[in-house]
């Protein structure tokens, strides 16, 4: 069980300029890269990797995701973004809806918001008792070692936005037709309880940030930067190996004249 202990707060640090779309682009390239890599060393030697991502609504997420995963296979990197539980699930152990959806051998797993769902949003939104949160701080440490000790290799990220840019995100996906889905009517009656999540965050801090299931803070007032920083950093946690690879060409190819195809095509208009 995790030593109840205190967190440091979350100190404001002055940011560097916004990156440009070129050197972003760059860089991610690169780390896409290595990605794949690592992707390809996961397969070989069977490794078993879980990595979850936490934070306030609007903490960039879903983006920072998005940006690991959109190089890599979707067979190996496999995203779960549970709803909200249903009747049958509430009435089971806590974890058990999470435990199918760990890593077996050769995968990587990406909770988008995981079982610390219980010490946050059902904490702060009163859809648990008090009791059930004590319960899951003490127990998460515990079935967290069972689970590295099975083999899998647990990272846990959470995303720290300000107050201030956390608006400015929320108030952009009332405005933006693109991003309206990403409001729910969960994010505006949370709108009003950050001091709330903060004493969540810092009391799951205290419990569960142990020397085998560590928590690692990303700062995320620039997009940019913190998805480049979370795929920097989650690669130096997993040692891996370029593997050796046949060199590949394309043969020649050979295709016949013939007449054109008189089936009529259904072919969608061209508008641009």
């Amino acid at each position: 069980m995790a030593d109840k202990k205190k967190t440091k707060p979350v100190t404001e640090v002055a940011r560097p300029a916004p990156l440009k779309n070129k050197e972003y682009e760059k860089e991610l390239r690169h780390l896409h890269e290595e990605l794949v890599k690592l992707q390809q060393w996961v397969v070989s030697k069977g490794l078993k990797v879980c990595i979850v991502f936490e934070g306030r609504d609007g903490a960039g997420k879903g983006g920072a995701i998005k940006a690991i995963t959109e190089r890599v296979s979707p067979r190996v990197f496999r995203v779960v973004a549970l709803p909200a539980p249903t009747e049958k699930e509430k009435s089971q152990l806590y974890f058990q809806r999470y435990v199918p959806h760990l890593p077996s051998a050769g995968e990587i797993v990406i909770f988008d918001r995981s079982w610390y769902n219980r010490a946050g949003v059902e904490r702060v939104m009163g859809f648990c008792t008090p009791e059930q949160v004590e319960k899951f701080l003490d127990g998460a440490p515990i079935i967290e070692k069972a689970m590295v000790d099975s083999g899998i290799i647990l990272l846990k990220y959470w995303l720290e936005v300000s107050p201030k840019e956390q608006e400015r995100r929320l108030r952009d996906r009332i405005n933006d037709g693109r991003k309206t889905w990403k409001l729910s009517p969960m994010d505006i009656k949370s709108f009003n309880r950050w001091d709330h999540y903060t004493e969540a965050r810092d009391a799951m801090f205290a419990a569960t940030d142990t020397a085998w299931a560590p928590w690692f803070v990303a700062r995320s007032e620039d997009k940019k930067r913190v998805r480049l920083n979370i795929i920097s950093h989650l690669l130096s946690q997993i040692h891996y190996e370029e593997l050796p690879a046949e060199a590949a060409d394309l043969p020649k190819r050979k295709i016949k004249k013939r007449k054109p195809t008189a089936y009529p095509f259904r072919y969608i208009a061209e508008k641009y």
